[in-house]
Protein backbone atom coordinates (compact mmCIF):
# COMPACT_ATOMS: atom_id res chain seq x y z
CA UNK A 1 0.00 0.00 0.00
CA UNK A 2 2.82 2.08 1.08
CA UNK A 3 4.37 1.69 -2.36
CA UNK A 4 1.27 2.41 -4.16
CA UNK A 5 1.16 5.29 -2.54
CA UNK A 6 4.54 6.65 -3.23
CA UNK A 7 4.26 5.64 -6.96
CA UNK A 8 1.25 7.62 -6.90
CA UNK A 9 3.31 10.95 -5.33
CA UNK A 10 5.90 10.42 -8.06
CA UNK A 11 3.58 10.48 -10.84
CA UNK A 12 1.57 13.35 -9.57
CA UNK A 13 5.06 15.31 -9.35
CA UNK A 14 5.73 14.21 -12.69
CA UNK A 15 2.88 15.44 -14.47
CA UNK A 16 2.56 18.48 -12.49
CA UNK A 17 6.05 19.24 -13.50
CA UNK A 18 5.58 18.17 -17.37
CA UNK A 19 2.99 21.01 -17.10
CA UNK A 20 4.80 23.75 -16.11
CA UNK A 21 5.06 26.72 -17.78
CA UNK A 22 9.27 26.01 -17.16
CA UNK A 23 9.62 23.69 -19.66
CA UNK A 24 7.85 25.38 -22.45
CA UNK A 25 11.39 27.59 -22.73
CA UNK A 26 9.19 30.68 -23.26
CA UNK A 27 10.40 33.82 -21.01
CA UNK A 28 7.60 36.08 -19.50
CA UNK A 29 8.80 38.25 -22.33
CA UNK A 30 8.82 36.51 -25.27
CA UNK A 31 5.11 35.45 -23.94
CA UNK A 32 4.25 38.99 -23.94
CA UNK A 33 5.93 39.57 -27.19
CA UNK A 34 3.86 36.16 -29.00
CA UNK A 35 0.64 37.80 -27.36
CA UNK A 36 1.24 41.39 -28.58
CA UNK A 37 1.87 39.69 -32.22
CA UNK A 38 -1.75 37.92 -31.82
CA UNK A 39 -3.66 40.39 -30.67
CA UNK A 40 -2.79 42.31 -33.44
CA UNK A 41 -4.70 40.04 -35.87
CA UNK A 42 -8.07 41.14 -34.05
CA UNK A 43 -10.30 42.41 -36.57
CA UNK A 44 -11.02 42.72 -40.49
CA UNK A 45 -8.42 41.74 -43.22
CA UNK A 46 -8.94 41.43 -46.78
CA UNK A 47 -6.33 39.59 -48.37
CA UNK A 48 -4.81 41.74 -50.83
CA UNK A 49 -2.49 39.91 -53.09
CA UNK A 50 -0.72 36.25 -53.32
CA UNK A 51 2.45 35.48 -54.24
CA UNK A 52 3.68 31.48 -55.23
CA UNK A 53 4.96 30.51 -58.45
CA UNK A 54 2.40 31.02 -61.01
CA UNK A 55 3.93 27.29 -63.32
CA UNK A 56 1.46 26.10 -60.57
CA UNK A 57 -2.61 25.43 -60.06
CA UNK A 58 -3.40 26.36 -56.65
CA UNK A 59 -6.50 25.86 -54.25
CA UNK A 60 -6.14 26.58 -50.96
CA UNK A 61 -8.04 25.38 -48.33
CA UNK A 62 -9.61 22.49 -49.94
CA UNK A 63 -12.27 25.24 -51.44
CA UNK A 64 -11.96 23.66 -55.08
CA UNK A 65 -11.74 27.53 -55.62
CA UNK A 66 -8.67 28.72 -57.95
CA UNK A 67 -6.10 30.96 -55.78
CA UNK A 68 -7.58 34.07 -57.45
CA UNK A 69 -11.10 33.58 -55.41
CA UNK A 70 -8.82 34.12 -52.39
CA UNK A 71 -7.20 38.05 -53.57
CA UNK A 72 -9.62 40.22 -51.83
CA UNK A 73 -11.69 37.70 -49.69
CA UNK A 74 -12.26 38.90 -46.32
CA UNK A 75 -11.26 37.74 -43.28
CA UNK A 76 -12.33 38.35 -39.46
CA UNK A 77 -9.90 37.39 -37.06
CA UNK A 78 -10.74 37.16 -32.76
CA UNK A 79 -7.73 36.17 -30.76
CA UNK A 80 -9.47 36.49 -27.52
CA UNK A 81 -11.00 33.09 -28.59
CA UNK A 82 -8.88 32.01 -31.33
CA UNK A 83 -12.17 32.43 -34.18
CA UNK A 84 -13.21 33.76 -36.88
CA UNK A 85 -14.51 33.62 -40.45
CA UNK A 86 -13.20 33.85 -44.09
CA UNK A 87 -15.39 35.10 -46.47
CA UNK A 88 -15.12 34.50 -50.49
CA UNK A 89 -17.40 37.25 -52.27
CA UNK A 90 -18.45 34.98 -55.11
CA UNK A 91 -17.39 37.26 -58.18
CA UNK A 92 -15.23 35.91 -61.59
CA UNK A 93 -16.69 32.79 -61.53
CA UNK A 94 -15.75 31.98 -57.79
CA UNK A 95 -18.13 30.79 -55.11
CA UNK A 96 -19.86 32.82 -52.69
CA UNK A 97 -18.59 31.04 -49.22
CA UNK A 98 -18.34 32.17 -45.52
CA UNK A 99 -16.36 29.90 -43.63
CA UNK A 100 -16.26 29.55 -39.75
CA UNK A 101 -12.57 28.74 -38.61
CA UNK A 102 -10.32 28.36 -35.37
CA UNK A 103 -6.53 29.03 -35.36
CA UNK A 104 -4.11 29.43 -33.02
CA UNK A 105 -0.76 30.49 -32.98
CA UNK A 106 2.33 29.00 -31.57
CA UNK A 107 5.58 30.53 -29.85
CA UNK A 108 7.46 29.76 -33.17
CA UNK A 109 4.97 32.17 -35.51
CA UNK A 110 3.13 29.20 -36.69
CA UNK A 111 -0.64 29.44 -37.38
CA UNK A 112 -2.82 26.94 -37.69
CA UNK A 113 -6.58 26.92 -39.19
CA UNK A 114 -9.11 24.74 -38.75
CA UNK A 115 -12.33 24.72 -40.95
CA UNK A 116 -15.39 24.31 -38.41
CA UNK A 117 -18.66 23.51 -40.25
CA UNK A 118 -21.92 24.25 -39.09
CA UNK A 119 -22.70 22.88 -35.88
CA UNK A 120 -19.33 21.11 -35.39
CA UNK A 121 -17.46 21.15 -32.17
CA UNK A 122 -13.65 22.52 -32.91
CA UNK A 123 -12.04 20.28 -30.86
CA UNK A 124 -13.82 17.43 -32.82
CA UNK A 125 -11.99 18.92 -36.48
CA UNK A 126 -8.39 17.00 -36.84
CA UNK A 127 -7.21 18.14 -40.28
CA UNK A 128 -6.03 21.56 -40.56
CA UNK A 129 -3.94 23.91 -42.29
CA UNK A 130 -0.31 25.19 -41.06
CA UNK A 131 1.13 28.58 -42.09
CA UNK A 132 3.54 31.12 -40.91
CA UNK A 133 3.01 34.51 -39.16
CA UNK A 134 5.23 37.07 -40.82
CA UNK A 135 5.75 40.71 -40.37
CA UNK A 136 2.55 41.15 -38.10
CA UNK A 137 2.03 44.53 -37.62
CA UNK A 138 -1.37 47.08 -36.76
CA UNK A 139 -2.17 47.51 -40.61
CA UNK A 140 -0.71 44.46 -42.57
CA UNK A 141 0.77 40.94 -41.90
CA UNK A 142 1.61 37.47 -44.09
CA UNK A 143 0.75 33.58 -43.98
CA UNK A 144 2.95 31.67 -45.11
CA UNK A 145 2.15 28.40 -46.54
CA UNK A 146 4.39 25.51 -47.61
CA UNK A 147 3.52 22.97 -49.78
CA UNK A 148 4.95 20.82 -52.34
CA UNK A 149 4.95 20.40 -55.82
CA UNK A 150 6.67 18.19 -58.21
CA UNK A 151 8.77 17.07 -55.17
CA UNK A 152 9.81 20.25 -54.54
CA UNK A 153 9.02 22.94 -51.76
CA UNK A 154 6.75 26.29 -52.70
CA UNK A 155 5.48 28.73 -50.46
CA UNK A 156 2.70 30.49 -50.81
CA UNK A 157 2.19 33.87 -49.47
CA UNK A 158 -0.93 35.37 -48.67
CA UNK A 159 -0.84 39.41 -47.94
CA UNK A 160 -3.50 40.98 -45.39
CA UNK A 161 -4.06 44.18 -45.38
CA UNK A 162 -6.53 45.75 -42.43
CA UNK A 163 -9.72 46.71 -43.58
CA UNK A 164 -11.03 47.69 -39.77
CA UNK A 165 -10.16 46.95 -36.05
Amino acid sequence: MRKLIFLGLIGGALISTSCSSKKTGVTAGEAQTLRADVMKLKGQWDISNVDYDRNYIIKPFDEGASINCFVGSSWTLIPNNYTGTYTLHGENGCPAKIQNITFSVDKSGEVSIKKVGEGEKAKKVLAGYKLMLENPSENAFTLVQSVTADGKPLDVRYNFVRRSK
